[in-house]
């Protein structure tokens, strides 16, 4: 008999992935995780690759034009309160805390979940930005933050010519 047909009959052959009872038991478990919390935060060891509750830190776009700036984030679910804009330096500083609750009742269970998470966005912007007219604004979810330009920073651009050496 050779020595693999002798580790088949002890069985003690690597069992499949397939087979394994525990992928198995590890695919039904974030199954269920997932009719719960949601598609995808139901994986394990994590909740989700993201962050808690699926959010780190917001998608923000920050346009330039010859007379402002404007820095627009996104921030679903969250309201103007949770949220805190500063200029400081010449940086603009965007700072918010998300907070979830949600609790289900039923006959034969009970479900309570909570989730927190914070996020902070700096952006350096120079000497450039007006601070008395700086105006921010909070609306579904969108935050946009209008930086106007100081006068004298709004000047043409000026072409500086290279030389050799």
């Amino acid at each position: 008999m050779t020595e693999q047909s002798k580790t088949a009959e002890q069985g003690s052959l690597p069992t499949p992935r397939s087979l394994d009872p525990f992928s198995s038991m590890r695919a039904e478990m974030e199954r269920l995780f997932d009719s719960y919390l949601g598609h995808g935060l139901g994986r394990l060891p994590g909740l989700s690759r993201e962050g808690w509750g699926g959010f780190t830190s917001p998608r923000t776009d920050l346009k330039e034009t010859d007379k402002e700036f404007l820095v627009e984030a996104e921030l679903p679910g969250m309201d103007e309160k949770d949220v805190s804009v500063t200029l400081t330096n010449g940086g603009l500083t965007i700072r918010g805390e998300k907070k979830s609750e949600r609790e289900e009742k039923a006959e034969n269970y009970r479900l309570m979940e909570r989730s927190y998470g914070s996020f902070h966005r700096s952006f350096q912007l120079g000497d450039a930005v007006d601070p008395d007219n700086v105006k921010a604004s909070f609306e579904k979810g969108v935050l946009k933050v209008t930086l106007p330009k100081r006068p004298e920073s709004a000047k043409a651009e000026k072409q500086i010519p290279i030389g050799k050496g």
